[in-house]
């Protein structure tokens, strides 16, 4: 800025401006509100179906959500502007002061050619009228001046240039629609925009030749800026995605030139999540230059690079960098079409993936050393479940589902070649988020919505896949197939209880994933606590047919109890199939598997939890060493849970079951009768959909 447009700044309009802006956010404040308590609310508790329950909810959803977007983004530009608008006006201020300073002492400022300015004499002391005396002022004073002008001239420079920058980055942001950036002054906004370039030419320059102590101011600055945004999208797009891989490779090697990755060891789990965060995060960003980043990440991602360890694919690095942070989700689906497409093309990825030298490329946790890049990739899936379920449900070019839960050939990549293959777990938590909406099923406070059309389909592509691998189910997977089918509790209830073997979900491929997930004692323990719920609350709910609740409780229990059965017996009489049967039974609470918009709320809870404690009481009396011999006694076993059940019905349905025009359901007999005979039927449906019969 130079010194006569500061001079002569008018800055009314620019306060006009403001107060526009101002009118702007309070408008978009209102609509904002109607959108989210009224249009989303609304939207949310309809009972919508077909078409409605997809694209009109899907679109009043993000309508919503771009009225927030346009919200905060006008605020932050009226606070921008505001603060730029203040600090001019003081610069003016301090502008005026000078020269008035300059003045007393025979001072004045002048604009040159160039933009420049000099410092000249008010009135030459030769041309000063007869008996007026000039102000005497000595060379120092001359100097003052224009270095208090040049000062207060660079900050108002800085002023109104770092404001243009911080606008045009925030409008940048979203290549359509609007920002979700939000800022309260544009120092904040400038700070982060120079640390994100700082951070990314530390990198750039030093790489892992680096000292501990930029390191670790490396790291400070990427924990400060992990959630924000324009720190995010300048961090990534200023460094690269070529010199993002490279710098990982080199870092993650002990033998660095200056040791670095031995020296920070114990905080390398804690960069990397760092750097996961910002990435993600940049991810989120629509600026065209970071659309360019994500489209070279995805060709450098498929090339290998060299470290002092060998050679490692991008694949392997880049996924370890998506461990934690929220990364778009149509990036994470183009990724991995790419790096399954990658997987089948080498037919045998574990020799790939695996090859001679092993560096480790993981440093969050000792579980495994992130040389298989799908467990870091399924592990960002199950961070954002709305691209899971895209995944799980792309068939083209190629049957995602299908690889990652049966084709894929896993490989041991822990240290110590025990315990549970970490990528077959990692697929079995991206399959649950996928199906369900929801990262982690035992998440303190986790909240159920009603399932979308997609997830019920990738609920019902992954059980169909499960069942097909028979007893070659990853055992990996079997808790959260287990936590499935308790998210989607009513719509198994439903199947498992039909007097019809035809049903949305198959009731086979139901009878083998449960025979599966029974395999194990505490994995059996949480799929039929969690199946309490859809019964318990079916029992609560149904009014119109009460009988048909006590009926369906009886069925569901006792095809899962074929299923314990089948899974404990190869043949009457056997040792158990796995040794986890032969411990102590313990009740656990499984928490946050009740949809909120069930009408029951708590009270299923407490249903819940007197019948588990019913089961396990079963549980405890019966299995020993060896399971229950003889088959035609398998659902009678569970004698407690059943007449705990019936127990709570009759609480529910008294004045019903006394109703003299429905004979059969007395208390402590005919309900007993009924719910064991029920118990009986589904024993014998999930012996027939087994072909045992």
């Amino acid at each position: 800025m130079d010194f006569e447009t500061l001079r002569q700044g008018d800055f009314s309009q620019l306060g006009q401006a403001i107060t526009a802006w101002k009118g702007v956010v309070d408008k978009l404040g209102t609509l904002e509100t109607d959108a989210r308590d009224n249009l989303k609310a609304k939207a949310d508790k309809a009972n919508w179906a077909g078409v409605n329950a997809t694209v009109s909810r899907e679109f009043i959803t993000k309508t919503a959500g771009e009225f927030s977007d346009a919200h905060t983004q006008a605020k932050t530009i009226h606070s921008i502007l505001n603060d730029t608008r203040d600090e001019l006006v003081s610069y003016k201020e301090q502008l005026d002061q000078a020269l008035e300073r300059g003045r007393k002492k025979n001072l004045t400022v002048a604009q040159i050619g160039g933009g420049g300015f000099t410092v000249t004499m008010l009135i030459h002391p030769d041309r000063a009228a007869k008996g007026h005396e000039v102000p005497d002022h000595s060379p120092q004073d001359a100097d003052h001046l224009r270095d208090d002008v040049q000062l207060i001239l660079n900050r108002a420079t800085e002023s109104d240039t770092t404001a243009a920058t911080v606008l045009r980055a925030i409008v940048d942001q979203a290549e359509v629609g609007f920002s979700g950036a939000s800022y309260t002054d544009r120092d904040t906004a400038i700070d982060a925009l120079r640390k994100a370039e700082e951070a990314a030419k530390l990198i750039k320059e030093k790489g892992d030749e680096m000292s501990p102590e930029e390191f670790q101011k490396l790291n400070g600055l990427l924990s400060s800026f992990k959630n924000d945004p324009l720190f995010q999208e300048k961090f990534a797009t200023q460094l690269g995605p070529k010199a993002t891989l490279e710098f990982w490779a080199d870092l993650s090697s002990p033998d660095s030139p200056k040791g670095l990755a031995r020296t920070q060891l114990d905080h390398l789990g804690e960069f990397q999540k760092n750097l996961g965060y910002v990435l993600g995060g940049a991810t989120q960003s629509d600026s065209p230059a970071m659309r360019q980043w994500e489209n070279d990440m995805l060709k450098f991602s498929g090339e290998r690079y060299n470290t002092r360890q060998g050679d490692v694919w991008g694949f392997q690095i880049m996924s370890n960098l998506m461990r934690t942070g929220d990364y778009d989700d149509q990036f994470l689906n183009k990724y991995g079409n790419e790096l399954v497409a990658k997987e089948k093309e080498m037919r045998l990825p574990d020799h790939f993936w695996n090859q001679q030298p092993k560096p480790k490329l993981n440093f969050i946790g000792d579980e495994d050393f992130g040389r298989d890049p799908m467990t870091g990739f399924l592990t960002a899936l199950s961070n954002s479940p709305d691209a899971s379920t895209d995944f799980f449900n792309t068939k083209e070019p190629q049957d995602n589902a299908q690889w990652v839960l049966k084709d894929r050939p896993y490989f041991d990549d822990s240290p110590l070649n025990d315990g549970p293959n970490e990528g077959k777990d990692a697929a079995g938590k991206a399959m649950f988020a996928a199906v369900s909406g929801v990262s982690d099923p035992e998440a303190p406070g986790t909240k159920y919505e009603e399932h979308t059309p997609e997830q019920r389909e990738a609920m019902k592509r992954s059980l169909g896949i499960l069942a097909s691998t028979g007893n070659d189910f990853p055992s990996e997977m079997r808790d959260s197939m287990a936590y499935a089918m308790g998210n989607h509790g009513d719509w198994v209830h439903e199947a498992m209880s039909s007097p019809l073997v035809e049903h949305e979900l198959d009731a086979g491929q139901l009878m083998e994933v449960s025979k599966q997930i029974s395999r194990n004692r505490d994995d059996y323990q949480t799929l039929t606590q969690v199946m309490h719920q859809p019964i318990v609350a079916d029992i609560l709910t149904e009014n119109a047919h009460p009988e048909d609740s006590l009926d369906r409780a009886g069925r569901t229990i006792g095809f899962l109890e074929e299923a314990r059965y089948q899974a404990t017996n190869t043949d009457k009489g056997e040792a158990l199939a796995d040794a986890s049967w032969d411990k102590t039974w313990r009740y656990h609470i499984v928490g946050g598997l009740l949809t909120p918009w069930h009408p029951v709320g708590d009270a299923v809870q407490r249903g819940v939890d007197v019948i588990t404690a019913k089961m396990l009481e079963d549980e405890q009396n019966r299995i020993n060493a060896q399971a229950t011999s003889d088959h035609t006694l398998t659902y009678a076993n569970r004698s407690k849970e059943l007449q705990s059940l019936a127990d709570l019905w009759y609480q529910e349905n008294k004045d019903w079951a006394e109703d003299p025009t429905h004979e059969g359901f007395s208390k402590g007999h005919g309900v007993y009768k009924q719910i064991e005979e029920s118990s009986n039927d589904g024993n014998k449906k999930a012996e027939g959909v087994a072909g045992i019969q």
